[in-house]
């Protein structure tokens, strides 16, 4: 599933593509997505886009009239193609641009949304959301009252995007390591000092995705639409059995909310439950 840093990756790499260009029309060829597509999306004409944005892991285009609010799922991505583009089996929804551009969106398990509002402020989908994990808001104080009286496991809660947005399992996983933390301590056990380190890491890693992803840009538009996520260097996720980068002990796997979670026990410590 794309992460945070991808959604932005695919944030930056269309804005320049849409940001003062004019949308013609759509060609939705499947409504069937996670929530069937906006009938609005299907009616817009020749509307000007004012901005890309984006809000957890939501893009949202903006319009004169409103916004289009994607979610990419589990397997949708966006390309940036030219008008005389062949669609493909799985390429479901097209705006075609005034200037000949085609924004394509892919989904091969059709878990994606693409949705219409005329006023964030009144959207479902982006109510109840957490601080965005890179903003002032999102800080070691914050952190520690949220989790004074948590009793579940730290790396869920960090994945509750009520808590904060876009911590997905990779990036939890990776946060939690750098910040020598057992991802199966109780939220309530995490101490000032360990909030301050755990925010600071959670930021790092986020950042320096983000950063690695953007190198890539120059390369968006290109026929395979793939816009080169940054390479991963991952210290634990994935690695089960490895051993660990730091201290060579084995890393060790658990399933947490049907999310496996990587960590190495001689580098992160605390009151583990296991």
């Amino acid at each position: 599933m794309p992460e945070l840093p991808e959604v932005e990756t695919s944030r930056r790499g269309i804005e320049p593509h849409l940001v003062g260009n004019v949308l013609h029309y759509a060609i939705v060829r499947n409504s069937k997505l996670r929530w069937p597509v906006s009938e609005k999306i299907k009616t817009l004409l020749d509307e000007p886009i004012l901005s890309v944005q984006r809000r957890a892991k939501y893009l949202l285009i903006e319009l004169n009239k409103g916004w289009i609010i994607i979610h990419l799922g589990m397997s949708g991505s966006l390309r940036i193609l030219l008008e005389e583009q062949p669609e493909e089996k799985h390429d479901h929804v097209d705006l075609i641009f005034r200037d000949g551009k085609v924004l394509r969106y892919t989904d091969p398990r059709r878990f994606g949304a693409w949705l219409w509002c005329e006023d964030l402020e009144t959207s479902s989908v982006l109510a109840h959301l957490g601080p965005e994990p890179l903003c002032d808001e999102f800080n070691a104080e914050y952190l520690y009252q949220k989790s004074r009286h948590k009793s579940v496991a730290i790396k869920p809660w960090l994945m509750d995007n009520k808590l904060v947005v876009g911590v997905g399992n990779i990036y939890a996983n990776e946060a939690l390591f750098s910040s020598a933390i057992m991802p199966d301590r109780k939220a309530n056990s995490l101490t000032q000092d360990e909030c301050t380190i755990l925010v600071n890491a959670i930021k790092k890693v986020l950042a320096r995705s983000i950063e690695q992803g953007g190198t890539t840009l120059k390369d968006f538009l290109q026929s395979d639409g793939k816009p080169g996520y940054f390479a991963q260097e991952l210290f634990v996720y994935g690695r089960k059995d490895k051993p660990c980068l730091i201290c060579g002990n084995t890393i060790e796997s658990i399933k947490q909310g049907q999310r496996s979670t990587f960590f190495c026990r001689h580098c992160q410590h605390g009151e583990s439950e296991n």
